[in-house]
């Protein structure tokens, strides 16, 4: 029975489509090795599968290959500089991102309010459309920061509050406790300034000229 030619585009069915990426995975990985025995090459070899699967085959070492094949191109690159064909697209590349660079400063310019003189009616509408959209888009902005801020006080003074309300709890229980100490009430302490008052009152105040010793032997006059 004659094979037929396999139309090279991607198989729809995703059953059959898996089947021959198996097969031919494995028929590429076994290429890879007889091509390393036989001709004692240094292959490596990365697919990734349509799941995102990795498989590899490296005759030596995957890293130290991946090494080479940089260090190569770096080379191969500063000796083969650009060509002509490659140095003409740099350039109109580079001029092409001049005029778009000068496009945006033209249009920075006009938002702005400057160089508005050569523009068209139809062209003031849209810059006036546009900043109109974008004030909008500012407003709305402004409003979304506000109430965020105004949540955050919010968070802020409820905890705050909390903090008050413990620290008074705690204010009036210390005042409670502590008022059993002092070794009496105010009116207790109160009487021992009075007492010595009435001492201080029964000091003699008469007044008296002579010794000394002869006063206590002065007969007391009406």
């Amino acid at each position: 029975m004659v094979r037929g030619k396999t139309q090279m585009r991607r198989i729809e069915n995703a059953t059959s489509r898996q089947v021959t990426f198996s097969k031919r995975r494995n028929g590429l990985l076994k290429k890879a090795f007889e091509l390393s025995v036989l001709c004692d090459a240094e292959v490596a070899l990365i697919i990734f599968s349509p799941r995102g699967k990795l498989h590899e085959f490296a005759s030596s070492s995957m890293h130290e290959t991946i090494e080479r094949y940089q260090k190569y191109t770096k080379d191969s690159q500063a000796n083969n500089p650009p060509s002509e064909h490659n140095m003409q697209q740099l350039k109109h590349e580079a001029a092409s991102m001049i005029k778009k660079i000068e496009q945006l400063e033209s249009s920075k310019r006009k938002l702005l309010g400057e160089g508005l003189g050569p523009c068209t009616i139809e062209e003031l509408q849209q810059l006036e459309q546009q900043l109109e959209r974008s004030v909008t888009t500012i407003r709305a902005r402004k409003m979304q920061v506000y109430k965020q801020q105004i949540e955050h006080l919010k968070e802020k003074e409820k905890a705050l509050a909390a903090e008050n309300a413990m620290l008074c709890e705690k204010f009036g229980l210390q005042a409670r406790g502590g008022g059993g100490g002092g070794g009496g009430s105010n009116e207790e302490r109160a009487v021992v300034p009075s007492a010595e008052i009435s001492e201080v009152s029964d000091v003699e105040t008469e007044l008296f000229i002579g010794l000394p010793e002869t006063r206590h032997k002065r007969p007391y006059q009406k």
